[in-house]
């Protein structure tokens, strides 16, 4: 199978090497990829928006599969085109994207599936939470509990333009809650916990996340959570003539009145598939590809009883700047030869050097039989790399016991 994954980050990262390790698989190609995802097949200089150059390209190398990766592409259609040319595609169509591109639209969809979901309410007033209705990267959700932080949130959306919705604000454990479909099928794919805010001990601006552990010891059933979750709004998208083909991903905060949806998001996560990878056996490729093609009927994907802790280190100014560029980078093999998985999310190379290039620079991943064990290995692998103004939080799945 000639497979195309399309993205630049670690997510992609990630997807690739467990894809590359399928014996279904005879080329990988990834556009534009990274040079992490250099190391395992062929990338091509094509953007991940550019729709008609993804077109031209699978037709050239003669794609049977493209995996897309960022949310942006699927809510720009680019699936749409690709399925229109005959190309099958492992992501969802812009009508069914929009189960992420806008939180209005998902509310309504989670309210005709009768699940659970935080109230929204009229008027901004801590507290609260306020989010951008359309896509952010993960960083247009504030959580207010001051009537500061409300002024300073509606200032922030302001200038980011845009509609934006107001919600309860829901305590309790939040989780990360992956589901593959072909539009009509379910087949359970794990949980995860991330770590969105920039500091230890959840303080500071929100991120598209520093960190994430898997699985979750005190989660008891998540496939009965994606029955009562996923299930019905897979059901409601193929009703409204939007059958969702891809990995949905439902943000889930478990209440004292029981789980609620906090959003949903129409791709793989980041950092969350650094963390599921590593625990995803053989069965991943042949899964992709019949939720392309219409046929997952009975498939599952068997995770592994180890657990995967992934450390996010990013540049001194992230989250408000993601361009931190041209800045060496040390230590990445020496973390891969002491046992860790290391996969660039804001990486170029310049001559031989191993540069950054983004917010978000690698994603460091340990694996072993307990969070604790993982957690060790991932926290001695990072600390082996190096390179001017990186950060990264001490804290990624402490609360897990590590």
């Amino acid at each position: 199978m000639i497979v195309l994954v399309v993205g630049s980050g670690a997510r992609e990262h990630a997807l690739a090497w467990r894809i590359a390790q399928s014996g279904e698989l005879s080329e990988l190609h990834a556009a534009p990829g990274n040079p992490g995802i250099a190391a395992l097949g062929q990338c091509h200089p094509v953007r991940a928006e550019d729709g008609d150059g993804l077109l031209s390209l699978a037709l050239t190398i003669g794609a049977d599969l493209v995996v897309i990766g960022p949310e942006g592409p699927l809510v720009a259609g680019v699936a749409d085109l690709l399925r229109q040319n005959g190309i099958a595609v492992f992501g969802p169509s812009a009508a069914a994207a929009r189960i992420e591109g806008s939180k209005t639209f998902a509310k309504d969809v989670l309210r005709s599936a009768g699940v659970s979901t935080a109230e929204t309410l009229p008027i901004a007033r801590a507290p609260c939470v306020i989010k951008a209705d359309g896509l952010a990267a993960g960083k247009g959700v504030f959580v207010c509990r001051t009537g500061e932080e409300v002024d300073a949130a509606l200032l922030e959306l302001t200038e980011l333009g845009g509609d934006f919705v107001i919600e309860e604000l829901l305590e309790g454990p939040e989780i990360s809650l992956f589901a593959l479909s072909d539009g009509a099928t379910v087949v359970p794919l794990g949980a995860a916990q991330d770590f969105k805010r920039i500091r230890d001990g959840d303080e500071g601006p929100n991120t598209g996340g520093m960190g994430a552990y898997s699985p979750l010891p005190w989660l008891s059933d998540a496939n009965a959570l994606i029955e009562a979750v996923h299930a019905p709004v897979i059901e409601q998208l193929a009703r409204r003539g939007a059958p969702f083909v891809g990995c949905l991903f439902a943000g889930l905060m478990l209440t004292p009145d029981g789980p609620k949806v906090l959003e949903f998001n129409a791709r793989f996560g980041d950092p969350e598939t650094q963390v599921l990878m590593p625990r995803v056996g053989e069965g991943l490729l042949p899964a992709l590809a019949a939720a392309a093609h219409g046929t997952l009927g009975s498939a599952r994907v068997e995770l592994t009883n180890d657990a995967a802790v992934t450390v996010v280190l990013a540049g001194p100014e992230y989250p408000a700047r993601s361009d931190y560029s041209g800045v060496a980078i040390a230590g990445i093999d020496a973390a891969e030869e002491a046992g860790a998985l290391v996969f660039h999310g804001g990486t170029a190379v310049r001559g031989r050097q191993v540069v950054t290039n983004g917010g978000r620079i690698l994603s460091v991943t340990g694996t072993g039989p307990t969070v604790a064990d993982a957690r060790g290995r991932a926290y001695a692998a990072a600390d082996l790399i190096s390179f001017d103004g990186v950060q990264f939080r001490r804290d990624i799945a402490a609360v897990a016991g590590g």
